[in-house]
């Protein structure tokens, strides 16, 4: 389903101006950006768009109530500079799964007044960073394991 038939389903008969839940996971973004959001959300104050393909964030609308804000699973690389102009008020932003290779991308969001001003803001993404450079030292650690382990085997079975 594309994102702009999803948001007319999750508006549910209500007018964009009353809103202030939108979850959008799932759906298809064509091209990569977001469609159909406007500035006509004022209360919204959560926004899901999970696993939805979305690798920009420029055609996100001015969203001055927005607290929430769920990108994970995502192809997003870069521009998070972005949510700075248009979301002021974030206090939770969840960027987990998606093709941030450094911190000089997140950079940007350092600059925020929400990362200066309010301590609860988390970062999700760097926790699952985190996770993925632990688990390619296991494999490593284990793989290394098994290679001294066959080498011992080795010498010891063959005859000298």
């Amino acid at each position: 389903m594309e994102m702009k038939k999803r948001i007319n389903l999750e508006l549910r008969n209500r007018a964009p101006e009353e809103v202030t839940e939108l979850v959008l996971d799932n759906c298809l973004c064509v091209n990569g950006e977001i469609e159909g959001l406007n500035d006509t959300f004022k209360k919204l104050e959560f926004l899901s768009m999970a696993n939805v393909e979305l690798s920009s964030l420029a055609r996100l609308p001015s969203l001055t109530k927005l607290r929430k804000l769920e990108l994970s699973d995502n192809i997003i690389s870069g521009g998070l500079e972005v949510l700075a102009e248009k979301c002021p008020n974030l206090t939770y932003l969840n960027l987990s799964g998606n093709k941030i290779k450094d911190l000089s991308t997140v950079e940007a969001l350092m600059e925020m007044k929400m990362m200066k001003m309010k301590r609860n803001m988390k970062l999700v993404h760097l926790k699952a960073m985190r996770r993925r450079r632990k688990r390619r030292r296991r494999r490593r650690r284990r793989k290394t394991k098994q290679a001294q382990n066959w080498e011992r085997k080795r010498k010891w079975a063959s005859p000298t």
